[in-house]
């Protein structure tokens, strides 16, 4: 026996070679230790192809269909027009033949005067050049008495009153003739070549058919137009 006694409260090894509880990393997260932030995604190009709602309101004695095609012209975009609210006042609508027309005739316009409430507005502008007969607007009105007529709108169309249009715009719009010829059918078209535009950093046209590009002029194979942007 040694004449130095050992201290009962140092600490004992039990296991040779195994670290010590001090050199133990501690588990969890370090205290102070935060996410790190993920930066913001910020999209700085739009895509063409994407439809755009808007919410246009034509003042009182304005002509709807003027001040929509001037809208589209300036902007440079084909409107889609998905309804329309308010008053208008003598209305000339194309309405399909009726019996007692003269044989041979497709249509008729027919004149109302006074002012009628709007039921439903749809159609579709799209600035020159686009194909003729693209487009015209199509109209339901309400009357005072209670009728309902309806056709395609022929002339001015003004206003009795401010007038709301909730519309979409696009600027890429792909022109298909149907039918599709045999040719067309059997083999898929060559895809278009996609050209940086002047209103967007990404451009470029749906697989097949015609492209029609309202932020600039392209270059396509085939009868094309292009649509030049304006300002706003």
């Amino acid at each position: 026996m040694s004449g130095v006694d050992a201290d009962p409260d140092a600490p004992t090894n039990t296991s040779p070679g195994a670290p010590s509880s001090a050199a133990r990393r501690p588990r969890g997260r370090p205290p102070g230790a935060k996410n790190k932030p993920k930066p913001p995604l910020i999209i700085a190009q739009d895509t063409p192809n994407a439809l755009t709602s808007h919410v246009l309101e034509v003042s009182s004695g304005s002509d709807v269909v003027e001040s929509v095609m001037t809208y589209a012209t300036r902007r440079g975009r084909g409107v889609c027009v998905l309804s329309g609210s308010g008053a208008v006042t003598n209305v000339n609508l194309r309405q399909p033949a009726v019996a007692v027309l003269p044989l041979g005739s497709s249509s008729t316009v027919l004149t109302m005067h006074g002012r009628f409430e709007i039921l439903s507005l749809t159609g579709t502008c799209l600035p020159p050049p686009a194909p003729s007969g693209t487009s015209g607007l199509a109209l339901y009105l309400a009357g005072g008495q209670g009728q309902v007529v309806g056709g395609s709108v022929v002339g001015p169309l003004r206003a009795s009153g401010p007038v709301t249009l909730i519309v979409v715009s696009f600027a890429n719009a792909v022109y298909d003739r149907l039918p599709l010829e045999e040719e067309e059918k059997e083999a898929p078209l060559p895809p278009l070549q996609a050209t940086a535009s002047q209103s967007s950093g990404v451009t470029g046209s749906g697989s097949g058919g015609d492209g029609y590009n309202l932020g600039m002029m392209r270059t396509f194979p085939g009868d094309v137009c292009g649509w030049n942007s304006g300002t706003s």
